[in-house]
């Protein structure tokens, strides 16, 4: 049975990594309880001292306003810290895969392909940008880039606590392909055993954050106190960061969900 040791195993993707993966795996599994991303070194132990076939890297620091103002932390989750896990890789050769984001994109043209040249337009972005190009720096890896995942946090969870409560949800303009947690764990699943290398997206289907926060007043039946409107926040986002999905579609035989079947997987607490 091959080992897999999953960084940022608490986390959405990493939950449903695991639950998918538990009976045909052994897990190691790494959370931000167990390992100080800010410890460098303590990653690289925990490599060696497992010596794992496959790493699949999870953990990240995705609030983006957050990331603009604690650089140093962003910085060292969603970079340094993929500096380190590659470096003892020479020494195990484990099969790589480093979840990336569409925030690594300006948002000008949207429809990303995995070939387009990235250029952030936020510190988030930036990071997550300088992990891909440290990742990249092994041979044997895999980077995913993937767009606005939910689960039990996001965007779609914040509109439906907001609708129930009967608050008002102003929607930033813009375009972007969310997707669910567990649609997402799904695909990497069938991914694995296909060692594929280089940048694949996986994501859903484009849609304005508008149109989502009124689909999902629609599906469950809640108020439509809905706006479109820029409101300040510290860092920019993309205008459009949609991601083409063609090249996975053709690599895979999986079921890419519309909208409707990923937001039936929020987990509302």
């Amino acid at each position: 049975m091959k080992k897999i040791l999953i960084f940022g195993s608490s986390g959405q993707l990493g939950s449903q990594l695991i639950n998918l993966l538990k009976d045909d795996y052994e897990l190691i599994k790494i959370s931000h309880k167990d390992l100080d991303f800010n410890k460098f070194y303590l990653i690289e132990d925990i490599i060696l001292k497992n010596n794992p076939d496959i790493i699949i890297n999870c953990a990240a620091l995705t609030d983006v306003d957050r990331c603009e103002i604690y650089k140093n932390e962003a910085y060292n989750v969603n970079a340094g810290a993929v500096r380190h896990i590659i470096r003892p890789l020479k020494v195990t050769e484990s099969y790589f895969i480093n979840i990336s984001t569409d925030y690594v994109f300006n948002g000008i043209t949207g429809n990303y392909r995995e070939d387009d040249l990235p250029d952030p337009v936020n510190y988030y972005g930036l990071t997550k940008l300088l992990g891909d190009i440290y990742a990249n720096s092994y041979d044997n890896t895999l980077i995913i880039r993937t767009s606005g995942v939910f689960l039990n946090k996001g965007f779609p969870v914040f509109v439906y606590k907001n609708l129930m409560e009967n608050k008002r949800v102003t929607a930033i303009p813009g375009y972007y392909s969310p997707i669910s947690a567990f649609n997402l764990a799904m695909a990497i699943k069938d991914i694995i055993p296909l060692n594929r290398t280089g940048i694949l997206n996986i994501a859903g289907n484009k849609i304005s954050r508008y149109d989502l926060a009124l689909r999902i007043s629609e599906m469950y039946n809640l108020n439509k106190n809905i706006d479109e409107n820029n409101i300040e926040l510290k860092a920019k986002r993309p205008f459009d960061s949609s991601l083409n999905i063609e090249r996975a579609k053709k690599l895979i035989n999986f079921n890419f969900y519309d909208i409707d079947i990923n937001l039936k997987h929020m987990v509302i607490k």
